[in-house]
């Protein structure tokens, strides 16, 4: 059945793989095999691979760099689109920038200062797809990429192209309402302000320092697994200060670890397993709630084998209820 789907996509889209290791498609190298793995290198062929998901009732995952994301040891039983490079091209005219999904952020930001415009300096260091931070509405630094979008056009579910404003996106914090459409970004607009271009490439590298001292570097991670907000830093502080002072650094399940560099960040010590990350986010939760009362929650998410996504710490209370 895959190999009749795989000849049937063939001719509509550049690549496609059957029985692709997740694991060699996000940042925490996780993941069991999807039964098909597609990476389309312009819009008309995500119009052709959506449709076909449709005539074929198949589940669909939608993503970029995958460095948000944690896979199931399973995989996913569906499609799985990749928006990547083969769709990343950035255009800059005046103040306007517009670039495909599938757009590498840190290059994206390099371009921007190089042009000189400001306003995306908190995005050098995000290792990530345009797409994927849109959809997320990612960032750093209490920024979110929405304060700069004009407009995101989507491929729809239905094989729809529609244009979505940003009011219509509803940015907050690390939240667009594109989440909850499944829909593909294919392109995004961007007005980034006219500054000095030498202010914001010493902002760029001051950023940048700051995350090789910060941030661990060596090991597979995700980046940031819990949530930070200005209410959370005023009531309790920094996830991370919170996870250290819980005792929590280089705590380990199987070969999953909390990070002794960074304690909001889980590493891969090599071979970890998604229940090994669920586990760690679970115990975290758990020993923060009892000393603090405080309920930690993820900005990562788990994609299951169905291809359902959610956010990690629901699936982690699930499967380990004790912590």
């Amino acid at each position: 059945m895959l190999r009749n789907f795989q000849e049937l996509l063939a001719d509509k889209v550049a690549r496609v793989a059957i029985n692709e290791p997740l694991g060699h498609h996000n940042s925490w190298q996780i993941g069991g095999p999807a039964d098909l793995l597609v990476e389309p290198e312009n819009q008309t062929q995500v119009v052709e691979v959506m449709r076909f998901i449709q005539d074929q009732q198949l589940p669909l995952v939608v993503i970029g760099q995958g460095t948000n994301l944690l896979f199931d040891d399973a995989g996913v039983r569906g499609v799985v689109i990749k928006i990547g490079a083969r769709m990343g091209s950035i255009d800059i005219a005046d103040t306007r920038i517009v670039a495909g999904g599938g757009a590498w952020v840190p290059q994206l930001a390099r371009l921007a200062m190089r042009a000189g415009l400001s306003g995306l300096e908190h995005c050098i260091g995000i290792p990530g797809t345009l797409g994927g931070l849109v959809m997320m509405n990612g960032g750093s630094h209490r920024h979110g990429i929405g304060e700069h979008v004009v407009r995101v056009t989507i491929v729809d579910l239905d094989a729809t192209i529609h244009q979505l404003s940003a009011a219509e996106c509803r940015f907050d914090y690390r939240y667009s309402a594109l989440q909850e459409r499944g829909a593909v970004v294919v392109e995004v607009e961007l007005e980034c302000p006219a500054g000095h271009r030498a202010e914001i490439r010493r902002e760029m590298l001051r950023d940048l320092r700051e995350r090789r001292r910060k941030f661990p570097r060596k090991q597979p991670n995700c980046g940031s697994v819990f949530l930070s907000t200005s209410a959370m830093h005023a009531s309790v502080g920094p996830p991370g200060k919170i996870i250290e002072e819980a005792g929590l650094k280089g705590l380990r399940c199987g070969r999953a670890e909390v990070s002794q560099q960074h304690a909001n960040f889980i590493v891969n010590r090599g071979g970890a397993t998604s229940a090994d990350v669920l586990q760690v986010i679970s115990r975290i939760r758990s020993a923060v709630r009892q000393q603090l009362d405080f309920d930690l929650r993820c900005e990562v998410r788990y994609v299951s084998p169905t291809g359902k996504i959610c956010p990690v710490d629901q699936v982690a209370d699930r499967m380990f209820p004790a912590g």
